[in-house]
């Protein structure tokens, strides 16, 4: 049975965005959980469905309905992982590709954390039964290292660092055109596409600062392979800046070309080096994650083209 919440809108909060105003009052739930409720239609202003972006007015009656929550289980599954170093604070992964990294609406397993439950007797558990251990993601068809903590002392610590951008985050891409630059920063905002809620995209609008650097490592004519730094982690943040500058990712069907030349099956990036100071050794260090076949084959393979 669902939980209802009222409440009246003062002078204090005239003029304040509907999601901001709920996330305020319910300091339990995320602020995207609030925006996601409000898409459902589980958020009513004087008995009307509104936008999270609605300007509240003095008077008005704003309701809201918390579904229960949905029982979920989340089992252990013999899922290989490629393990590039564990201790009894962190274990760093090579992710594979189609790998999602926690459960989610259509995909309530396969995923990185039933791996890492069949894998580790213990993992973090800040973020739950359904994101233990998770510090951070990388995209289903993004393949790469990701750390994950085993411990709640390690999440604190790794979660302040990735908040503050103390983390190291190179990516290695190969994208469509010859890239105008050797070496460049984009500094783009990004944003929820109004046109297209799956996407994100550089918006002034109910924006993030995103900034991406990168140096181009080879040219193919057609293509360019390049290495990417990352001085901040929005969702598809290189996707979405190498798109925006007219170089989508190579396989990227959401950001790139729907006809693809080189016949891969997904985007060819790769999170190739992540650096971090050590939860409890309080020391800087840096893990490499080993191309997987299809990039690397496809790389070499524009190389012996070109000569």
């Amino acid at each position: 049975m669902s939980e209802e919440r009222n409440y009246i809108i003062t002078e204090v909060d005239e003029d304040q965005r509907l999601d901001k105003f709920l996330a305020q009052q319910n300091k339990e739930f995320s602020r995207s959980y609030i925006q996601k409720l409000v898409d459902d239609g589980e958020v009513t202003v004087n008995d009307e469905n509104k936008k999270n972006s609605y300007c509240l007015q003095s008077g008005e009656r704003v309701q809201l309905s918390i579904p229960e929550p949905e029982e979920t289980e989340i089992k252990p599954e013999a899922i290989p992982l490629d393990v590039i170093t564990e201790d009894e604070d962190i274990i760093v992964i090579n992710k594979q590709a189609g790998l999602v990294v926690h459960p989610a609406p259509g995909h309530q397993k396969g995923t990185l954390v039933n791996a890492l439950l069949h894998h580790c007797d213990n993992l973090s558990g800040i973020n739950g039964e359904i994101r233990p251990g998770i510090v951070h993601r990388l995209d289903k068809d993004t393949s790469g290292a990701i750390v994950v903590a085993k411990n709640d002392q390690a999440h604190r610590s790794l979660a302040k660092q990735f908040k503050e951008r103390r983390t190291e985050k190179i990516y290695l891409a190969l994208v469509e055109g010859n890239v105008k630059h050797n070496k460049a920063k984009i500094d783009a905002a990004i944003g929820r596409d109004v046109y297209n809620r799956k996407k994100m995209a550089v918006t002034k609008k109910n924006s993030k600062k995103a900034v991406t650097k990168f140096k181009v490592l080879e040219r193919f004519g057609d293509y360019t392979w390049i290495r990417l730094e990352l001085e901040t982690g929005r969702t598809h943040q290189i996707r979405v800046h190498m798109s925006y500058i007219d170089n989508p990712v190579v396989g990227d069907r959401l950001y790139g070309y729907n006809k693809q030349r080189l016949n891969v099956q997904r985007q060819l990036l790769h999170a190739y080096q992540l650096g971090f100071e050590h939860p409890q050794q309080n020391k800087w260090v840096e893990f490499t994650a080993e191309l997987p076949p299809d990039i690397k084959q496809t790389v070499e393979r524009l190389r012996s083209k070109n000569g």
